[in-house]
């Protein structure tokens, strides 16, 4: 995505010490049920088994039987090729002005606050406001106009015009977006539209060939090719605008630069094994290497997404930790591989299965556990109440259990905890201290000290230090109170406030 808001880029790349909430491997079993985005999914867009290996036959779509080993199968792209530019499309989003409501006129819905005054003291700028714009590029994945992407891609935008490697252009609309995963679904209103099926990300193997396709700098339907260089790949990248990051990386050095987010990573068989998200890079451009949310995760998410608006995510409910030599020694642990358990969330399914802190997570239905990531993507394939076989290394015995897995409830207006709404705003604030009032030249007020993902951060530009003195022109005594008056509110809000060292008065809008 371009602008300012471009692509994803990392300097570092690190793997995850700790994870609060788990996931399965289960042989990635959503895909052996039906899909439910609509019925349009078993029989438009099936779940291709099929691998370059001779393991398996070609796409129910038509794609070529091979016979032999993937080492002899030249490396020709152009069935692949084309199969995937038809389907994958060009976005543009228009973006919400990045001005918060201190450089703009009142909006209507406040106006009552001020009648005709400013209270900014000064005249908003004349004219129309010219709006910032991005593109990325997103997949095809059913005839009936429904497309994947990512939702950095769609994040904040106003209206999405979406684009066809045919060149016919259409408005889309957001079905729904999922910031833990980065992956959204949109779609447009248009019928007959070629589609790319779903490959199973669990057969992609390291050193396999793939394409990327997309549109970087605004370059359509380009195709690069390159080989997958690892699998399970945690860079943290997601966490700024998610609650729960899942992060389980294909990593691969096809070339990818700002404007192929959302795109598609297919295998040789034109099958999406991943869309395109982020690259690591010093410069904002493509250095060697990019990484794709896996099929397995961006499959589930969609087909929730689609059947209850939301994704519905199975949690262990644990905090875990990867074994390496250190651990070994320190906790005399008899395996070399696997997580090790080492705290419980609160009503933990796994703690109430009956797994101990210090237990080695070595396998998930089956399927052997190495890294968190491999942990995460597990998970992150199941919904609340299924179950699943947790294999478990207890000094030096091996246990198998089964456990259920639990949700994340999410409370209603009525009843949301104090931590709800301040969860949904993603800030923390503490209390001023007298000194602090008089170094203010205030008499109350709750100061903000820190800005987590949240409604604060994608719609403002407020900073940690901000010092709430009112909400909706009712003054704020201090932290619980603001919060208390948070917690009541539906709609447009308005915050009121200072800045330390500023005593020009700032406002900011939001809505609960």
């Amino acid at each position: 995505m371009t602008t300012t808001r471009n692509f994803r880029k990392i300097t570092a790349v690190a793997l995850a010490s700790a994870l609060l909430g788990g996931t399965s491997y289960a042989t990635y079993e959503h895909f052996g049920k039906p899909d439910t985005i609509s019925t349009w999914v078993s029989n438009a867009t099936p779940f291709v088994k099929a691998r370059l290996d001779g393991k398996a036959a070609g796409p129910a779509t038509g794609g070529p039987i091979t016979n032999g080993p993937s080492a002899m199968i030249p490396a020709d792209f152009s069935f692949a090729s084309k199969k995937a530019t038809a389907a994958v499309v060009h976005i543009k989003s228009t973006l919400k002005p990045e001005r918060t409501v201190s450089q703009m006129q009142i909006p209507e819905e406040f106006r009552d606050f001020f009648g005709d005054r400013n209270p900014f003291g000064q005249q908003a700028p004349e004219g129309k406001m010219e709006k910032p714009q991005a593109t990325g590029s997103g997949v095809i994945i059913n005839p009936d106009g429904y497309i994947v992407t990512n939702n950095h891609v769609i994040q904040g935008a106003e209206t999405l015009e979406v684009t066809l490697a045919d060149k016919h252009t259409y408005k889309a609309k957001v079905i729904g977006s999922d910031p833990n995963t980065d992956i959204a679904l949109i779609k447009i209103d248009a019928k007959n539209l070629p589609a790319l099926s779903f490959g199973n990300s669990e057969n992609v193997e390291v050193g396999q060939w793939v394409l990327a396709v997309g549109n970087p700098y605004n370059l359509t339907s380009t195709v690069t090719a390159g080989i997958v260089s690892a699998k399970g790949r945690s860079i943290n990248i997601l966490g700024e605008n998610a609650k729960a990051p899942i992060e389980s990386f294909i990593q691969t050095d096809a070339a990818v630069n700002p404007g192929n987010s959302g795109g598609a990573l297919v295998d040789l068989n034109g099958n999406l094994i991943g869309i395109n998200t982020a690259i690591a890079s010093q410069t904002g451009s493509f250095a060697g290497y990019s990484f794709a949310v896996p099929s397995s995760i961006a499959h589930k998410v969609v087909e929730d997404i689609s059947k209850f608006g939301s994704v519905q995510r199975g949690y262990l409910g644990v905090g875990i930790s990867e074994v390496d030599a250190t651990k070994v020694k320190s906790f005399d642990l008899k395996v070399d591989e696997g997580v090790r358990v080492e705290n419980f969330a609160d009503e933990s399914a796994a703690k109430e299965a009956g797994i101990k802190i210090g237990d080695v997570i070595t396998k998930i239905d089956g399927h052997e556990i190495t890294s968190v990531p491999q942990l995460q993507e597990a998970i992150a394939q199941h919904k609340p109440s299924d179950k699943v076989t947790v294999n478990v290394n207890r000094d030096g015995v091996e246990k198998v259990v089964s456990v259920t897995l639990k949700g994340i409830s999410e409370p209603s207006v009525a009843d949301r905890s104090s931590s709800a709404v301040m969860e949904q705003l993603g800030i923390e604030l503490k209390d001023l201290t007298n000194q602090q009032k008089k170094e203010y030249g205030i008499g109350a007020g709750a100061q903000v000290t820190a800005i987590n993902a949240g409604k604060i951060r994608q719609g403002t530009d407020m900073e940690e230090g901000f010092v709430i003195t009112k909400i909706d022109k009712t003054p704020v005594a201090n932290a619980r109170e603001a919060i208390k008056m948070l917690q009541s509110k539906k709609g447009g809000v308005m915050i009121e406030g200072l800045y330390p060292g500023n005593d020009e008065t700032q406002y900011f809008a939001i809505g609960l």
